[in-house]
């Protein structure tokens, strides 16, 4: 009888490794659950569903708690970068001064754009996007300059006029950006490639001003020759998407919707 029971007290449980498993299979959920929270756009929701993770580790030790109990670093807003409204929606959380505007101002500036210059953008003369800068109107080349020169093509003054009544309504101030591709440039008239893109940038600011009547408090100049591409500049098409002026829209009122 003795022995027996000494028999049974030594069997050792070969299951134990259960347990462990099962910790490692709950915060593999749990890791999982918030990956999936970060690609998830209602910001709302993640801030529930983030706080419920993180009261849920609390409860267990996992987490200290925090002193306004929001569920740590996981509530924050997450970024989008996808086209589209939803683009157009993730600027309201966006920082610097793409934060300004709202997403009905954006897209009514969006619409009345496409109004104005329904054919260029057709042509692919002029782009429309959002960026972290801003609401951004990009000139081509194609349609508004010639290689290697800053004096605008003739009628294209007439294209920029038209967007310039667009823009002129109260409460935009619009940065120009002149860019260029990576192609050395040496002439008579431009030493680099810094000289072309803030001649065009200027000469387009200028007719802005002078001949759209664009308030000259509101607007802004600056050349940054090939060093801020959109595309690879090892192709010509790549190239040829570099060479471009952009008016960026730095800053929007709460209410500029209506044109003057």
């Amino acid at each position: 009888m003795t022995r027996r029971r000494r028999q049974v007290e030594e069997t050792v449980n070969h299951e134990r490794w259960l347990v462990s498993y099962s910790d490692f299979v709950t915060l593999l959920f749990a890791f999982f659950v918030v990956l999936f929270a970060t690609t998830y756009r209602d910001n709302q929701s993640i801030k529930k569903l983030s706080r419920a993770i993180h009261n849920g580790f609390q409860t267990m030790g996992a987490f200290s708690a925090d002193e306004n109990g929001d569920g740590g670093a996981y509530s924050r807003p997450v970024s989008e970068t996808a086209d589209g409204p939803s683009r157009l929606q993730n600027i309201e959380h966006r920082g610097g001064h793409a934060s300004v505007g709202s997403v009905a101002d954006m897209q009514e500036l969006r619409r009345q754009l496409e109004a104005a210059i329904g054919k260029e953008l057709a042509n692919h003369e002029v782009v429309l996007q959002v960026t972290p800068e801003g609401f951004v109107i990009s000139l081509k080349e194609l349609g508004f300059f010639n290689s290697g020169q800053a004096t605008l093509l003739p009628g294209a003054s007439g294209k920029i006029e038209r967007i310039a009544k667009v823009l002129s309504r109260p409460g935009l101030e619009i940065r120009v950006e002149g860019h260029s591709d990576d192609q050395p440039i040496h002439n008579d008239e431009f030493r680099s490639n810094w000289d072309l893109s803030t001649a065009r940038a200027m000469n387009v600011l200028l007719l802005l001003v002078n001949d759209a009547g664009f308030d000259p408090r509101k607007i802004s100049a600056s050349g940054y020759g090939q060093y801020r591409p959109i595309a690879d500049n090892a192709t010509p098409e790549g190239r040829r998407m570099n060479r471009r002026v952009d008016l960026v829209v730095v800053q929007m009122s709460e209410n500029p919707r209506s044109l003057p």
